[in-house]
C-alpha cells in the first residue's frame, strides 16, 4: 500500500515521496487522512530552515527532511493493542500528525469526532486549541474588548473565538489591507493597520480607553510593542506567536510594569496533560468544547479556509507559501487525486 507523504526535503524545497505504511504497534493507530489544515507560519519557519524544533539555548540547526503537518483528521484503518476506544472506520481527529496520507499515531493523540462534524472542520480542531488556550489564559469576561495582532491562521481563528466568547468590540491588526478586510468578514468589529502613525490612538478610542485583552500572533518584537501600547490598565496579553527572533527591546517600565500589564505565554505545549481546570485546559478538553460549539452552530471554522488543494498539488502549494508574506488559510484534501 502506497503512503504518499509531503517532505521538505531542502530549505524552500518540496517533494512528494512515497513512504511504506507503517502497522500501528500498541498503544497506536493507523489513520487514513482526509483533511489537512496548513498551518503557515510554522510551516513557512520550517520549510525555511528558521525553526530548529527546539526551544532550548541552544538550538541544533535545521535539519532535513522534515515533515509537518500536525492538524488533520481522517478515518481509522486499524488500531494495535490495547487500543480500546478506537476502532475501524471512526472518524477522526488528530493532533501532532503528519503530512503522511496513513499516519501511524499514538492512539493518545487521536480524538473521536461525531458524524455531525464535517472532516474541514475536523482537520481545524487541533490548531483551534492554541487560540482558545490564550484567551482562556487571559480570563476573558463577556463584554470585555479584546484586540488581535495579526491576521494569519491562529488571529483569523482568535477573532472568531472571541466573538463566540463574547469579546465586544473584536479589533483586528494587520499591515495587509486585503487581511484586515478578511477580519471584518470573519466578525472582527474593527480592522487597524498597526503601523498606522494613530493605531494606538484608533485602538483606545474604540474600547474606552484601550483593550482588555490582547492577543499576539506575530511572533515579531514590532507585535508585541504595538499591542502593548492599545492596552487598558491592568490588561492581559498572551504571547500566541512563535517570537523566535529575540533581539528587540520593550519598554517594560512604561509598557508593562506601570500601568500593571500581564504578559502571558502560551505555547499551546504549556498546558496541563491530563486535567483541566479554569484558564487551564487540556488539549482534549478543548477540542471537545470545539466541538460542542461547532455542533450548536455558535462556531464555524471551515468557513475560515479560503482555499483547498489535491496532495498531489503540494509542491505548488509550498513553493507558494515559501514567498508568500499572504498565504491563505489552506487545506490538503488527501480524497481528492486533482
Amino acid at each position: 500500500m502506497n503512503n504518499p507523504t509531503i517532505t521538505f526535503v531542502a530549505p524552500g524545497k518540496t517533494e512528494i515521496i512515497d513512504n511504506p505504511v507503517v502497522a500501528p504497534a500498541k498503544g497506536q493507530a493507523l489513520v487514513r487522512l482526509a483533511v489537512s489544515t496548513v498551518s503557515g507560519g510554522t510551516e513557512r519557519a520550517n520549510l525555511l530552515g528558521d525553526h530548529s524544533l527546539s526551544m532550548s539555548e541552544a538550538p541544533a540547526p535545521a535539519s532535513y527532511p522534515r515533515i509537518m503537518g500536525y492538524s488533520s483528521a481522517g478515518t481509522v484503518e486499524e488500531v494495535g493493542e490495547g487500543v480500546e476506544n478506537l476502532k475501524k472506520g471512526d472518524r477522526v481527529a488528530l493532533f501532532w500528525s503528519k503530512y503522511y496520507m496513513f499516519n501511524t499515531i499514538s492512539a493518545s493523540n487521536v480524538f473521536p469526532v461525531p458524524d455531525g462534524i464535517a472532516f474541514e472542520d475536523a482537520a481545524f480542531l487541533h490548531i483551534a486549541t492554541f487560540p482558545l488556550a490564550a484567551i482562556r489564559k487571559c480570563r476573558l469576561e463577556i463584554g470585555e474588548s479584546a484586540v488581535v495582532m495579526g491576521m494569519g491562521i491562529l488571529g483569523q481563528t482568535a477573532v472568531r473565538l472571541l466573538r463566540a466568547a463574547g469579546a465586544a468590540p473584536v479589533i483586528a491588526a494587520d499591515p495587509d489591507e486585503n487581511k484586515r478586510e478578511r477580519a471584518i468578514e470573519i466578525g472582527a468589529d474593527l480592522a487597524f493597520d498597526p503601523y498606522a502613525p494613530d493605531f494606538a490612538e484608533s485602538v483606545k478610542r474604540a474600547t474606552d480607553g484601550g483593550a482588555k485583552v490582547g492577543i499576539e500572533v506575530t511572533g515579531f518584537g514590532a507585535g508585541l510593542n504595538g499591542i502593548l501600547d492599545c492596552m487598558a490598565r491592568f490588561g492581559r496579553v498572551a504571547l500566541l506567536g512563535c517570537t523566535r527572533n529575540s533581539d528587540f527591546s520593550v519598554d517594560y517600565y512604561r509598557k508593562v510594569h506601570g500601568p500593571g500589564i500581564t504578559l502571558i505565554g502560551v505555547h499551546t505545549l504549556a498546558r496541563p496533560k491530563t486535567e483541566s481546570s479554569p484558564g487551564m485546559w487540556t488539549q482534549r478538553d478543548d477540542m471537545k468544547a470545539l466541538t460542542k460549539l461547532i455542533l450548536g452552530g455558535r462556531l464555524d471554522l471551515k468557513g475560515l479556509i479560503q482555499e483547498t488543494y489535491s496532495y498531489r498539488d503540494a509542491v505548488s502549494v509550498f513553493d507558494r507559501l515559501a514567498v508568500s508574506k499572504a498565504f491563505p488559510l489552506t487545506q490538503i484534501d488527501w480524497r481528492r487525486d486533482k
